[in-house]
């Protein structure tokens, strides 16, 4: 690098100061394919420096969603920097693709980046960059109210976080469990105006931002902003119908089994996760501590590489973990880009979920801590998400035989056994998710009654042996809790995508673990390299959507979970 182009000199939030570095970017002379190479590495220092200040101010407002100081921050970057970094980003993209020396990059590791950026330049217009900022500023204010939601569940002297309140769901005590479940929902019911007029906001502007770019529709638009090169939205529907055909009937005999054991005619909502044999509900940790403790023993017997990087967050504020009022619902992780620094973000209550959440976040730092030596950010940042989220559901997969680090062996394959039933829900809930989505994309000025309407529909078509009877108004929107409808519209079906390939290589690390894993790691030091379906393959998996590959995995699970 040039010693005159050095971003670790400047405030990365003050657009003057990263307005000459990018501009000299623009500037600079390039008279060959390897002074092509050798710009794409200044400009993807630069960027990571960029990604890593808006990753801190992220960090800062998700963690005290109440803390004006780090709103104000975060806001004022994307007021103030995003909108003219988009706008000299598309330059330089377009100074890439246009270059008379790219062509002889397309036949190496350049291949996938200049794809991407071909698709980039074909949706970027200068008018969509002031309305991502006003979506910037609606994700946030979701983020903000549901943060501050706490709910007063009998039995409880102080009042509980969402998070919290899901703890109750699990106890054998069918009332307090109803108790629970309803004053979630009726806490949702109260704000469901506001969530409401956020998401009409967002779906003006982002369906504004679809007809800027020339498509019909912003489900088109996303699809191609997702960079889905492999796979159209007809192919996402016939998932649907797909998870419709053979997983629903899986869930429906699973639930009907639950019905039984719990002696009830029919399931309600507060029935799906409680323990059937009315057993107290699963306690792995009682302080965060025990959580941390527990899940580097889990990792050290996976692979002894794997605990040293998990161990290595453990100080310098890597782990943020605990649930607690006026923090931002979820879980993620984010990677410092220049420092490669990992952090993980999640809302940890007590219960197994939390095992499994830090489990999922943990597979995405070993994926970024692995792909760190790629040299372009592009590889490191812009992962395909079909792929980055087998990394974590893989990790899921992968420590399941290891959950002995935090129960005695009847409770560790209790807890095996309540996984591989939550991945069964898990695709039935992802594809009614992204049917959603669908439709309310491309079924621009519906109203607020058509779109309950419509989500009641698909309830009916994807849930089974539930009795709603009476719940109706409750559960109508019971969307508005999905933070990635609001914040990552579309970013959903890669979860049901990528648990095809977690439950291929969980069918595959049973028969040889040592290889499985091998190639899984070798997969992840690929970063985004690769298209998706090469990717899959480096992994020794399958990249299918079709019914046959989810049916066969469907009878795995079905033969796992016999009675």
């Amino acid at each position: 690098m040039d010693d005159t182009f050095d971003p670790s000199t400047v405030d990365r939030a003050l657009w003057e100061e990263l307005r000459p570095l990018y501009r000299s970017l623009l500037e600079r002379p390039i008279a060959s394919a390897a002074e092509l190479r050798r710009w794409l590495l200044d400009r993807s220092e630069l960027d990571a420096a960029v990604s890593e200040k808006r990753t801190n101010l992220n960090i800062a407002t998700t963690s005290k969603t109440d803390d004006l100081a780090a709103k104000e921050a975060f806001l004022s970057f994307v007021a103030g920097v995003e909108p003219e970094h988009q706008e000299l980003s598309a330059a330089l993209d377009r100074r890439i693709v246009d270059s008379p020396y790219a062509p002889e990059l397309e036949g190496d590791e350049h291949r996938v980046l200049l794809r991407d950026l071909r698709g980039a330049l074909a949706l970027f217009r200068q008018e969509n960059i002031p309305l991502q900022a006003e979506l910037s500023g609606l994700e946030q204010e979701y983020i903000e109210v549901s943060g501050a939601l706490t709910v007063r569940v009998p039995g409880s002297d102080e009042p509980m976080t969402m998070a919290q309140a899901s703890k109750q769901l699990t106890v054998s005590d069918r009332g307090a469990r109803e108790a629970a479940w309803r004053a979630q929902q009726g806490c949702y019911r109260r704000v469901g105006p506001t969530f409401d007029r956020i998401f009409d906001d967002m779906l003006e502007l982002r369906g504004q931002q679809a007809v800027n770019a020339g498509f019909d529709n912003f489900r088109d638009y996303q699809h191609l902003r997702l960079r889905r090169f492999d796979y159209s939205p007809a192919d996402c529907e016939r998932f649907h119908g797909a998870v419709e055909a053979v997983v629903v009937p899986l869930q429906r005999t699973l639930r009907e089994r639950r019905a039984s054991a719990l002696g009830v005619r029919e399931l309600r909502p507060w029935d799906l996760v409680a323990d059937v044999q009315r057993r107290p509900p699963l306690r792995p940790w009682a302080r965060i501590d025990e959580l941390i403790d527990g899940s580097s023993r889990v990792f050290h017997r996976l692979r002894p590489e794997l605990g040293q990087i998990f161990d290595s967050m453990r100080s310098g504020g890597g782990l943020d973990l605990e649930s607690r009022p006026g923090k931002a619902p979820g879980g993620y992780h984010s990677h410092g880009q220049r420092t490669q620094r990992p952090f993980i973000f999640m809302n940890a209550a007590g219960t197994h979920h939390d095992v499994v959440a830090l489990m999922h976040e943990a597979g995405h730092v070993f994926h970024s801590t692995l792909c760190a030596e790629q040299p372009l950010l592009h590889y490191r940042d812009a992962i395909p998400m079909e792929f980055a989220e087998v990394a974590s559901m893989g990790m899921e997969m992968l420590t399941l035989p290891h959950l002995g680090e935090f129960y005695p062996p009847e409770e560790a394959a209790r807890a095996r056994l309540g996984y591989l039933e939550e991945i069964v829900r898990r695709f039935v809930w992802v594809a009614q998710v992204d049917a959603f989505q669908h439709w309310a994309y491309t079924h621009r000025g519906h109203s607020r009654a058509e779109r309950r309407a419509y989500w009641s529909t698909l309830t009916r078509r994807f849930s089974t042996v539930v009795d709603h009877d009476g719940l109706e108004e409750l559960a109508v929107d019971s969307w508005h809790a999905q933070i990635h409808i609001f914040c990552d519209p579309f970013y959903y079906i890669e979860y049901a995508i990528a648990q095809l390939g977690a439950l291929q290589l969980w069918v595959q690390a049973r028969r040889d673990r040592a290889k499985t894993l091998d190639k899984f790691m070798d997969a992840l030091s690929l970063g985004g390299s690769r298209p998706v379906p090469e990717l899959y393959e480096a992994a020794g998996i399958r990249f299918d959507l079709g019914g046959a590959t989810l049916g066969a995995l469907m009878e795995e699970l079905r033969r796992e979970l016999a009675p």
